[in-house]
């Protein structure tokens, strides 16, 4: 699973939990048959499917053991369950009752070999391997008859769980192209920031060099510190490409001002709180307001407070918001907590299901910092980003 979408453990401990109890009451139900059924059921052979093979493909489909890949499961629980029906076909052995844990099993490893996200060539010999020993079972009875009905049913059966395999293959091939687009998206703003921030760094140097060349005859001592500012220019030039660079620059695209941090947010947070309804304020700590933040940095934050703001407005509407940005001698802290909406909706803060935070995780990663989204005890919503501070000129001068 992408690193964006971690599991959750309250929804993965349900599905194994279901899936256990799926499990039993259809083992439950091949016991009761066999107990119920005519005397030929209770046959030593009409056991095996029910006590051997049936509890070992259940076993196998539930992931015991937990190190073997599926590719293992499906070669393990073919190689049982074909193990039987050749047993029983070379020793005319009938079976009066095939088993439905076993059937279950192996029809849920159809779905999930289909489904698996592996190179057609092995989802395909995977599927197959498995629809022939579904389709075999029901030679163990030995009847012609029961093989053409059982075969019916079980070649409908194994319709059913292909389709829905191909179904969730194919959601999860749209699930990731849909992420592969936000990160593509979010590499492209990158790279046309770093235009941005280049443009916005040369247009210095070459006045500082141009005004270096003015004055070198008439005041040659004050040459000196010119030089060491295109110096430091270039540095934080390089360190911005360094950090930034991903892909190449799309056109018409609105570029973002560099510096000017706190007036931007000031605007984003008016804005936010234009209508009435909406309520923001921007807390900002005395140390972040002396930081030394690189334009790289600038550009990052204000986009993270805007998508932040936009996913309140979209998602709590009439919840208050608060912008904090906090910093120390390292990091900048950035963190944008809204409260619980005041008219509950069937979405929770935050949203569900879309690749903004994404794409804000992916930006702020490009920068060797950390995010962090999640819902807050009282109802509310938090967006949490803690952003390395640009290297100093000097210091990045002196280690290289």
């Amino acid at each position: 699973m992408d690193r964006n979408y971690p599991r959750i453990p309250a929804a993965t401990s349900l599905i194994a939990i279901s899936g256990v109890a799926a499990f039993t009451l259809t083992w439950i139900a091949d016991i009761a048959i066999l107990l119920q059924g005519p005397a030929t059921f209770r046959s030593p052979t009409s056991w095996l499917p029910v006590f051997v093979t049936g509890p070992l493909i259940a076993m196998i489909t539930l992931g015991v053991p937990r190190s073997a890949g599926l590719v293992a499961r499906v070669v393990g629980a073919v190689t049982i369950s074909m193990g039987l029906t050749v047993w029983c076909l070379i020793d005319a052995a009938e079976l009066q009752w095939w088993g439905a844990l076993e059937t279950c099993g192996l029809l849920y490893l159809v779905v999930r070999a289909t489904a698996a996200s592996w190179r057609p060539v092995r989802a395909i010999a995977c599927t197959l391997a498995l629809a022939v020993t579904v389709l075999v079972l029901p030679l163990r009875i030995g009847s012609w008859d029961a093989f053409v009905g059982g075969g019916y049913v079980m070649t409908v059966a194994l319709a059913i769980c292909v389709a829905v395999g191909c179904a969730i293959r194919s959601q999860e091939v749209r699930r990731e192209r849909a992420v592969h687009d936000v990160r593509q998206t979010e590499r492209l703003a990158l790279a046309r920031d770093l235009h941005d921030l280049i443009a916005h760094h040369m247009s210095g140097i070459i006045v500082q060099a141009n005004a270096a060349l003015t004055i070198q005859a008439t005041a040659p001592e004050k040459v000196a510190p010119i030089l060491r500012t295109i110096a430091r220019s270039g540095s934080d030039t390089l360190e911005s490409m360094r950090r930034l660079v991903r892909v190449l620059r799309e056109d018409n695209h609105p570029a973002l001002r560099p510096g000017d941090l706190l007036t931007e947010l000031g605007d984003l947070v008016s804005a936010h709180s234009s209508d009435g309804e909406a309520i923001a304020r921007l807390d900002v700590t005395a140390a972040a307001r002396t930081a030394r933040l690189g334009p790289e940095v600038d550009v990052s934050v204000e986009r993270l407070v805007q998508e932040a703001l936009t996913n309140v407005r979209r998602h709590a509407a009439g919840a208050r918001a608060t912008v904090r940005l906090d910093a120390d001698d390292d990091w900048l802290r950035v963190t944008v907590t809204n409260t619980a909406p005041p008219h509950r909706t069937g979405v929770p803060a935050g949203g569900r299901g879309g690749f903004g935070l994404l794409g804000l995780r992916e930006r702020v990663e490009a920068l060797d910092g950390s995010f962090d989204a999640g819902p807050l005890p009282h109802g509310g919503w938090q967006v949490e980003a803690a952003i390395p501070l640009s290297v100093p000129a000097d210091v990045s001068a002196a280690g290289r």
